[in-house]
């Protein structure tokens, strides 16, 4: 499922989508290789992607890698 349907009017170039994009799928393949369930956290990871993107971060890795670490976060406490 592409990104674009969790982007609720937020505005992004071209190339940001795309970026975007390609950490929403990286982070999908991840939690399918980890838990086995995707669809209760597509929202999630979607949300998170685009709240950092609109923040300025566009490097797929580090927008793929900011859920886990707040996962992470989470557990920890």
């Amino acid at each position: 499922m592409p990104i674009r349907a969790y982007l609720n009017g937020h505005r992004f170039d071209a190339e940001t989508t795309r970026l975007m994009g390609n950490a929403f799928e990286m982070a999908l393949v991840t939690l399918q290789h980890t838990d086995g369930i995707v669809n209760p956290t597509r929202d999630t990871v979607a949300q998170k992607i685009i709240e950092l993107a609109k923040a300025g971060e566009r490097d797929p890795e580090r927008l793929c890698e900011a859920h886990f670490r707040r996962c992470d976060q989470g557990l920890q406490r």
